[in-house]
């Protein structure tokens, strides 16, 4: 019941969420967040609509938009005031005024500027994590240690900040699903041995399929006997789902194929696929299937290993390709 506003009393009034859309990056903060932009004239959901109708829950799909690399918006919560029954359609193309079904609206403006720092790398856009994270151990994060050089390389970095670590990671504003993804890594063979290079799959959203994390990981956990290397399936306390293998010096591409019901992890020398092949590995139990997920890369510290004693660290990664 709605009571607040003359002419609605004693009047059943369902409740309808989504989102106006706005010129901008994605729609999709880190976390599930909503981005923000400039005002537009769009009404899109992202995920699901729902509608309250008494006391029935009515769920409707809503288009959710794609990142910012394949043309896509951020939005603004906005909110409908409906007769009973009414039915949404899968998006608005104009905010509709009030009227017959809808007896208000609402739209509630997002932030100013975008909630994360992005940064252009081999095609794509990458967000900049800014804070802290459980991964390794507490690390706190900074934008400030990722960069592109006059040549395209990313470099991400671990740097010294008032007597404690601080670490790097970027992750893709979209999700790309199944297909092959490539990692071109410069040498890396001399990280200390509880620094952690790691390039991986992960969906906050997904919990029930291990968040649909899949690794390569360049780490010898702070055991300085351990191989330096791994592929994972998530979760990794289940045996079959690590390989170890040995990173040799030198520049290295980390590839891997994720197909339904298969991924198939490749390390070789060099650029291209006929160069000397490292080590590779078909995992075919535990594979997800697509979800939200976004490709990120990393460098932070094991906090539970040996100290770290050099004064920082940097990985550079020359490019990142993705083929269907």
């Amino acid at each position: 019941m709605v009571d607040s506003e003359p002419g609605w009393c004693g009047r059943d009034l369902g409740l309808v969420l989504g989102q106006q859309r706005a010129g901008g990056s994605d729609c999709l903060a880190d976390g599930g967040g909503v981005g923000a932009g400039e005002p537009g004239d769009h009404v899109l959901g992202e995920g699901q609509a729902l509608v309250d109708e008494g006391d029935r829950d009515v769920g409707g799909e809503i288009e959710r938009g794609a990142g910012a690399g394949a043309g896509g918006f951020t939005a603004w919560p906005a909110a409908l005031l409906v007769e009973p029954g009414f039915r949404p359609p899968p998006a608005y193309d104009v905010l509709p005024p009030p009227g017959g079904d809808i007896a208000a609206f609402v739209v509630a403006p997002g932030q100013a500027k975008p909630p994360s720092v992005t940064i252009p790398f081999s095609g794509y856009e990458w967000r900049v994590r800014d804070g802290s994270n459980s991964r390794g151990g507490r690390n706190l994060y900074t934008p400030s240690n990722v960069w592109t050089d006059a040549g395209g390389a990313m470099h991400l970095g671990i740097k010294k900040t008032d007597n404690d670590w601080v670490c790097s990671e970027v992750s893709l504003t979209r999700s790309l699903g199944y297909g092959t993804y490539r990692f071109v890594v410069r040498d890396i063979s001399k990280l200390e041995p509880s620094q952690v290079f790691s390039l991986l799959t992960w969906d906050y959203a997904g919990g029930e399929q291990g968040n649909r994390e899949m690794d390569i990981e360049i780490t010898r956990w702070g055991d300085p006997s351990n191989n330096n290397a791994q592929y994972v399936v998530q979760p990794y306390n289940v045996a079959a789902n690590v390989v170890h293998f040995t990173a040799p010096e030198g520049t290295l591409t980390h590839a891997f194929r994720w197909e339904p019901g298969r991924i198939s992890f490749r390390t070789f020398r060099g650029l291209a696929d006929h160069f000397p092949v490292v080590a590779e590995h078909v995992f075919t139990s535990g594979v997800p299937v697509p979800g939200i997920e976004s490709v990120r890369m990393n460098h932070y510290v094991f906090r539970t290993g040996l100290p770290v004693e050099r004064s920082e660290s940097e990985v550079m990664v020359e490019r990142f390709e993705y083929l269907p």
